[in-house]
């Protein structure tokens, strides 16, 4: 019995010895973990579910685990984004104890390497998407979240700043995917033009009221400045939906639409409207003559890029108050550049949902992401670091007002239409200082789409879409760019997006919205 106790006591020693060491290395890894969660996210959300009672309302970050947050969106990278990020996450490290790694992708290769980021499921937190990227395509794929309860439980401050129409008009099915940008409500196509070629040449702005009058124009452009280009593009042209005047009914991707600027509510194939064929006609006219950049079907530079070199006149430009302003920073071309409208004022699902920032399936800590996207909505200091680069760095200010410096180009994105709330950016001293009022002023008037409220579910034409998609690469952007024989290739474009099912997603786009007008 003595020698039954004894042993017995000789367990329970060594068992408490070797507790005593595995909680010793338990600590010790704890502490290192915590140091490492800084280059890597963690295997586990850092806050669990929606329903944890961290956030950074009630905790600050003090009772959050450390987490990298993976922000991607559409734009050139920047030479400065190391010391940005840094200076970021200083910030966001003490808001919700998180770092950030900022993942722009350039303008010409985002389709490419967005969608294999949704096909290969890489882990990312916050994506950019737009009701004419793709949205309710990737919906379909499952590659968002539904982001109802992470709103109500981490983005009061969007909820509270945010105009509802909003969250209500980028809906699929009653559910919100992404959080609308706090920006202009009304669309408008028209050009961005270099204004100080215009005046040198002697040129009259004021003739250009439709896309055609940009014939004579450029004719002269091109003999003067034959090392210039007179239109550059990526690949669409007067064929977007901003310029000729398409409502999607949800997502820029997937066939059918109507006229936002009529009460008609029949849904078309676009390919085949009278509308959509003059302006490839246009198009075509412009490549052959020389206006167009040769490279439009293929290039990966942007626009922004493009004129930085100091080798373009205009680009075809989604409209808005300040526009040319925001390009010309961007661009090192301070009041060199203006704009024209070319069309009237529309509004549509497409503009609630027109840039958004989706929280993907693959994220580790959506609620982290969530609080991110919220900081965007409501910290203008996170938000103006983010789109402008660092204060004395990047810009000088005074009160509100920016200056660039010998460093604004190394930290430039142009793309503070896409990231969080326009109404706490910041503006640059060749802007107009009454901006946002301006905004509010353009949103006013604006000629509502039938479609208004209306998304599209494509989850029943599912494989249709994606076969679609492949033609649409095929044949897209050299129609749409003018590079190729409209007479020609849009038979064979036709023929092929029938072949892919585009008739029977008319069909089904139709019947969907009947139902939504019905219901109305």
């Amino acid at each position: 019995m003595k020698q039954a106790n004894k042993t017995r006591a000789s367990w329970l020693a060594l068992m408490l010895a070797v507790f005593l060491v595995l909680a010793a290395c338990g600590n010790d890894n704890g502490n290192k973990n915590a140091e490492n969660t800084k280059e890597s996210n963690t295997s586990e959300p850092a806050s669990a579910s929606p329903s944890s009672s961290a956030s950074p309302s009630n905790a600050g970050g003090s009772e959050l685990k450390p987490y990298k947050l993976k922000l991607v969106y559409e734009g050139a990278p920047q030479a400065d984004e190391a010391k940005v990020e840094e200076a970021l996450n200083k910030i966001l490290t003490e808001k919700i104890n998180a770092t950030i790694d900022v993942v722009p992708i350039d303008w010409g290769a985002w389709d490419d390497k967005m969608n294999l980021m949704i096909a290969s499921r890489e882990s990312v937190d916050v994506m950019f998407t737009a009701a004419w990227n793709g949205y309710s395509k990737n919906v379909a794929k499952g590659a968002y979240k539904d982001i109802g309860e992470l709103l109500q439980q981490y983005g009061k401050g969007i909820l509270e700043s945010l105009d509802p129409a909003f969250l209500e008009g980028s809906k699929i099915d009653g559910k919100n995917y992404g959080v609308p940008t706090n920006k202009e409500l009304a669309s408008a196509g028209g050009i961005v033009y270099r204004k100080d070629i215009a005046e040198e040449l002697g040129l009259d702005m004021n003739a250009v009221k439709t896309p055609e009058d940009l014939d004579a124009i450029y004719k002269v452009v091109k003999e003067k400045k034959p090392d210039m280009i007179p239109l550059y593009t990526t690949g669409g042209l007067f064929t977007v939906h901003s310029f000729s005047e398409f409502d999607f009914l949800g997502d820029g991707t997937i066939p059918g639409v109507i006229m936002k600027n009529s009460d008609n509510t029949k849904v078309e194939l676009a390919e085949e409207m009278d509308i959509y064929k003059r302006y490839l006609g246009v198009a075509r006219d412009y490549f052959t003559k020389g206006y167009i950049n040769k490279d439009a079907a293929t290039t990966q530079l942007s626009s922004q890029d493009a004129y930085k070199a100091g080798k373009v006149f205009s680009t075809v430009e989604p409209m808005k108050p300040g526009k040319a302003d925001e390009i010309a920073n961007a661009s090192g071309l301070s009041g060199k550049l203006g704009q024209i409208m070319l069309t009237g004022k529309t509004v549509s699902t497409g503009e609630t949902a027109g840039a958004m920032l989706a929280i993907s399936s693959t994220s580790k800590d959506p609620a982290r992401a969530m609080m991110l996207i919220n900081l965007l909505h409501t910290d203008k200091e996170i938000n103006n670091l983010l789109n402008f680069g660092i204060e004395g760095v990047h810009y000088t200010l005074n009160g509100d007002i920016m200056t660039p410096t010998a460093q604004s180009a190394q930290y430039s994105p142009g793309v503070a239409w896409e990231l969080g709330n326009q109404f706490l950016n910041r503006v640059w001293d060749s802007e107009d200082p009454r901006k946002w009022e301006l905004f509010k002023e353009f949103n006013s008037g604006a000629k509502s789409s039938p479609g208004l409220g209306f998304v599209f579910n494509g989850d029943s034409v599912k494989s249709e879409v994606g076969a679609i998609a492949n033609v649409q690469k095929q044949y897209q952007k050299a129609l749409e760019s003018g590079s190729v024989d409209v007479d020609k290739v849009l038979p064979e474009y036709l023929k092929a997006l029938k072949a892919a099912g585009a008739d029977k997603v008319v069909a089904e786009k139709q019947k969907q919205f009947d139902a939504f007008l019905a219901s109305k």
